[in-house]
């Protein structure tokens, strides 16, 4: 398929797909009409004696002063080069391109005024894998993600950085002016409000959070697989996922989880082999998997439907709407995105909550299991230890979800009054689910070893699959040994996707 820019409805997939390439995107002849139209309205702005913000004014505090039209160039170079403030370590590579692309979406649906040219300049760059340096710190997320975004377009200019892609080697930073010159590019001059296009809008919050939701879609998934494995390991009951419990509270969260342990215990010798026990009940961290679970679904569908609305929105400012009017709003303020990514924060924080739970319980010596889960207790700590791991990445989490888009401090001597903090909100979200991956990776270490002491119950077919992926790369522990290689190893397949986490027909 191809994608058209400003024609077309971008979504999770379809963005991920034009970063890695499977899907092509172009400019077709209606977005080039657009964006042309739109800058021919810019240009008759630029030349009237009518103030204009942002076309033939200055910007923030200095929006009542006017710039003659031999100035307007400089005025937008000037405002690219006076916010490219940022501090901190780059962010991704992967998500410096995420931003261009979200951009170029932006742009091209015509209500922005940027020329063709420099909308065709930044295709070049994704197309030859010239993606800007981005620094992680420096935007309050309101005005637009400013300094992200300047550092994203100084490139245009000749100035910045580049990321370089080496054969078989980390990618290294170098000058932009050396990388265009290596490509046969030449700096751009930026006209008339094209400065204030490129650096107003959402692409560093947007972008960070498509980054987390992908991320997420599979955590959730492994989660679930996860609370199975633990159970299988416990020997728990399946009652608390029966259909007709969940259609007396149908969240939708709840109705799919269950509905997918249930899948998950298919089959599986070992859980039809205790169905007459005298337990009552067990604990929350079990029995409640499609509460807790499925209200972190809940979450993570609410941002995706909010960022799939801010992949296909104008987020820059003024927003051109006719040869006549120029609408200064606040398009670009990442209040939407920013409230959502703090409560997307919290789901995912609590599924590692109730991982570690897990964790705890299955080294608690119950229903079977020995403690520790080690057979030789005493000499052995077993599996102690790696628990206190799990705790310690929970409390980070925990703080973590301190939400920024609760505060707010006032910038451009109090023209921007009020900020979101998205850009801070995005960044956390993408922390915690760091830190989650690692919590699951230690409780599917647990689950196996558990595991291992239900033989020779066989658990589901899909279980017992990605338990022998487990197997692979870390073996049943039988007495003492350095864990960091397994818990490594376990992190690795967690952050490679390698479980199996979802049901074909």
């Amino acid at each position: 398929m191809k994608f058209k820019y400003g024609i077309d409805h971008l979504d999770l997939d379809i963005v991920n797909g034009i970063a890695n390439g499977s899907i092509q995107a172009e400019l077709c002849q209606e977005a080039l009409d657009n964006i042309n139209v739109s800058r021919q309205r810019v240009e008759k702005m630029a030349a009237s004696d009518k103030a204009v913000y942002g076309i033939n004014t200055g910007f923030g505090p200095l929006c009542d002063t006017q710039i003659t039209p031999e100035e307007t160039n400089l005025l937008q170079t000037n405002l690219l080069i006076t916010h490219a403030v940022g501090v901190g370590e780059p962010i991704a590579k992967e998500i410096s391109k995420l931003m261009l692309i979200t951009k170029v979406h932006a742009l091209s649906k015509g209500f922005s005024g940027i020329r063709l040219e420099t909308v065709e300049r930044m295709l070049a760059f994704i197309e030859l894998d010239l993606i800007p340096v981005v620094p992680e710190q420096g935007s309050v997320g309101a005005s637009g993600d400013l300094a992200p975004l300047s550092h994203l377009f100084l490139p245009l200019l000749g100035v910045g950085e580049f990321w370089q892609s080496n054969a078989g080697q980390p990618d290294s930073i170098v000058p932009a002016a050396q990388a265009l010159k290596e490509h046969g590019l030449t700096p751009m001059e930026l006209h008339a409000k094209e400065g204030l296009a490129l650096i107003n809008g959402t692409q560093f919050i947007l972008s960070h959070a498509i980054t987390g939701l992908t991320k997420m879609r599979y955590l959730l998934d492994l989660a679930d697989l996860t609370g199975a494995m633990s159970i299988e390991g416990m020997q728990g009951s399946q009652s608390p996922f029966r259909a007709e419990l969940h259609a007396t509270r149908p969240f939708p969260g709840n109705v799919e989880v269950a509905s997918r342990m249930r899948e998950f215990f298919t089959g599986s010798e070992n859980m039809s082999s205790h169905t007459n026990c005298d337990r009552v009940q067990d604990p929350y961290s079990l029995r409640c998997i499609p509460q807790v679970h499925g209200a972190s679904r809940n979450a993570f569908k609410h941002l995706n439907e909010l960022a799939e609305i801010e992949m296909n929105s104008v987020t820059d400012n003024p927003i051109v709407i006719s040869s006549e009017e120029a609408i200064s709003g606040g398009n670009f303020h990442g209040q939407p995105l920013a409230m959502v990514l703090d409560y997307a924060s919290i789901a995912a924080a609590e599924l590692g909550n109730i991982s570690d739970r897990r964790c705890y319980l299955l080294l608690e010596g119950l229903h079977g299991l020995p403690r520790l889960l080690t057979a030789s207790g005493g000499l052995n700590s077993g599996m102690m230890i790696p628990q206190y791991t799990t705790a310690a990445l929970v409390t980070e989490n925990k703080s973590l979800c301190f939400p920024p888009s609760a505060d707010s401090v006032p910038t451009s001597m109090g023209q921007e009054d009020h900020v979101s903090m998205g850009s801070i909100s995005s960044r956390q979200f993408n922390q915690i689910l760091g830190n989650l991956e690692k919590v699951l990776a230690i409780e599917l270490m647990y689950a196996a070893q558990a595991i291992e002491f239900r033989r020779p119950n066989k658990c589901s077919d899909i279980i017992e699959k990605n338990f022998q992926v487990i197997r692979e790369k870390v073996a049943k522990l039988e007495e003492d040994r350095l864990l960091k290689p397994d818990i490594d190893a376990m992190i690795a397949l967690v952050r490679s996707q390698a479980f199996t986490v979802s049901f074909t027909a």
